[in-house]
């Protein structure tokens, strides 16, 4: 049940995002996506985070909105479409954001290793 209810909190924030979010910035610019940001992502945020809707496991792998958002934008465009070529097109940003989730990982472990030998050296 953690799954389902970690995919319904995902896919609720990115079907918000993709349906809101414009409406605002069209209408009232940029304090629209301010507003969009504030009221789409802060309650989410709450839903998905604190009250648990995304299931986050200690030790696990981190499950964040972003996910949700991206696959349903992604798949929005690719129903508009109604053929696979925007999900060909963004190939090149997808393989950017993978690359740049490996760096992100590595410097973590890399930082966290350091803190852990700081602290057992008493630095």
């Amino acid at each position: 049940m953690n799954y389902v209810r970690t995919i319904i909190g995902t896919a609720v924030a990115g079907i918000f995002v993709m349906s809101v979010w414009g409406a605002f910035v069209q209408k009232y610019d940029l304090v629209g996506g301010w507003f969009a940001a504030f009221i789409i992502i802060g309650t989410l945020w709450f839903l998905n985070h604190h009250v648990g809707m995304i299931d986050n496991q200690e030790g696990g792998a981190w499950i964040d909105m972003a996910l949700g958002i991206g696959v349903a934008g992604t798949m929005r465009d690719i129903f508009i479409a109604g053929s696979i070529t925007p999900l060909v097109e963004s190939l090149p940003t997808l393989i950017l954001v993978i690359l740049g989730g490996i760096t992100g990982g590595i410097v973590a472990a890399v930082c966290q290793k350091s803190m852990v030998k700081n602290e057992q050296e008493g630095v």
